[in-house]
């Protein structure tokens, strides 16, 4: 019976296959999705597969779509149906083939039977097969306080010396996105947002922007910098551009009183500067919280090595990086016994450091179970490394008393 059952599946993928490279023969192919992923990988969730041109070649695009990010792998043709191939009934139990000449559908059940199905063709062309084209950008290019800031010039293209600064803005405003479709922001139309530490004002424009024109709210964003001469700029900016709910002042983390928030954000909020982030986001009921940490300096000194760890951890570098993960497993579960969903991962590298870490909280409905569970699990850290105080956790306590 096993054996009839295996055959047929072989049958099942054998036609699948045919149809596939039947697909590229006739140029029909429109893309393959793969899903189900069953997988190793954190945060995989799909791989969209497109037919592309690189110097004058056809290329499938292996376009790997995480939780938050996506990363692209290029194959020849040949190479990538056998890449397909070997993921196929492994990793993947799903995939969805759209050509022209119609859908085909490939499944396995739980039991990892094979189900093939067809259906008509639900797409009518075929995308151009182009790859360096410029990449779909979360704001338009002319907008005109990207020129006011200096990251366009007057013809509405981005100067060289701004690339990296534009990739910023985008990556951040996909995971600002993200992170607002998936809270109750998404249906209301008044939302307040702080900037901490705004700088020039790139993000804070930009988000302001997004939420405005793309998003069709009605924010009321703020920009807190301690440099007086950039809130002077960047509110001559808005001025200028009649950005009439687009305010900076000055002030800091601990000086400024946001009153109701509905999104914080703190890029580089340096050492335990994050903790008063985040403290002030869950002080003032923010439905998201986004914090770049960096310069972790608190846990260190206090990290008793576990005797299983010495050896790795007589390294400082090892040391540092061992507190900074901790640090931050620490803000995040602190979050979560708070009421929050959050993600750490790592962001996109910024003027200042090789690196960087985004915490991202979005609240959720309160769970009691997930409380205990993250207040259990921020007891067992601490415990593991003799960690007597952490500054968030103080924060927290000291808000309740």
């Amino acid at each position: 019976m096993e054996s009839d059952e295996q055959n047929d599946n072989a049958v099942k993928l054998r036609q699948f296959f045919e149809i596939l490279n039947g697909c590229f023969g006739e140029s029909s192919f429109v893309k393959l999705i793969l899903g189900k992923y069953r997988g190793d990988e954190k945060d995989l969730r799909t791989i969209k597969i497109l037919l592309i041109k690189i110097q004058e070649q056809d290329t499938l695009s292996f376009v790997h779509q995480y939780k938050t990010k996506d990363i692209t792998k290029n194959f020849p043709v040949k190479d990538g149906i056998e890449t397909v191939r070997g993921l196929l009934g492994k990793d993947f139990k799903s995939a969805h083939l759209f050509s022209l000449t119609g859908d085909v559908q490939l499944e396995f059940s739980k039991r990892d039977r094979c189900i093939l199905n067809s259906s008509r063709a639900t797409c009518s062309d075929v995308p151009v097969k182009i790859h360096n084209r410029e990449k779909e950008r979360m704001i338009d290019q002319d907008r005109a306080f990207l020129t006011a800031l200096g990251i366009t010039g007057e013809d509405h293209k981005v100067l060289h010396s701004m690339n990296r600064k534009w990739k910023q803005i985008n990556v951040f405003l996909e995971i600002f996105q993200r992170a607002l479709l998936s809270s109750q922001l998404s249906k209301m139309q008044n939302i307040n947002v702080v900037d901490f530490g705004s700088g020039k004002g790139y993000l804070t424009f930009a988000v302001y922007d997004f939420l405005r024109n793309s998003q069709k709210m009605d924010p009321q964003v703020t920009g807190v910098e301690l440099r007086e001469e950039l809130v002077r700029l960047c509110n001559d900016v808005a001025r200028e551009l009649e950005m009439g709910k687009l305010h900076f002042c000055q002030g800091d983390l601990k000086s400024y009183n946001p009153g109701k928030t509905h999104i914080m954000i703190a890029l580089h909020a340096c050492d335990t500067a994050t903790d008063l982030a985040i403290h002030m986001g869950i002080r003032s009921g923010a439905e998201i919280i986004m914090c770049a940490p960096c310069c972790h300096k608190e846990l260190r000194p206090q990290i008793v090595v576990p005797s299983a760890l010495k050896a790795s951890l007589r390294f400082g570098v090892h040391l540092g990086q061992e507190a900074e993960m901790v640090t931050d497993s620490l803000r995040a579960l602190l979050l979560e016994a708070s009421g929050y969903e959050t993600q750490v991962f790592e962001f996109i590298s910024l003027e200042h450091t090789s690196k960087n870490k985004m915490i991202l909280a979005v609240k959720r409905c309160d769970v009691p179970e997930k409380k205990e569970e993250a207040l259990s699990q921020i007891k067992a850290i601490k415990d593991f490394y003799g960690i007597r105080e952490v500054a968030l956790e103080e924060l927290l306590k000291n808000s309740i008393q």
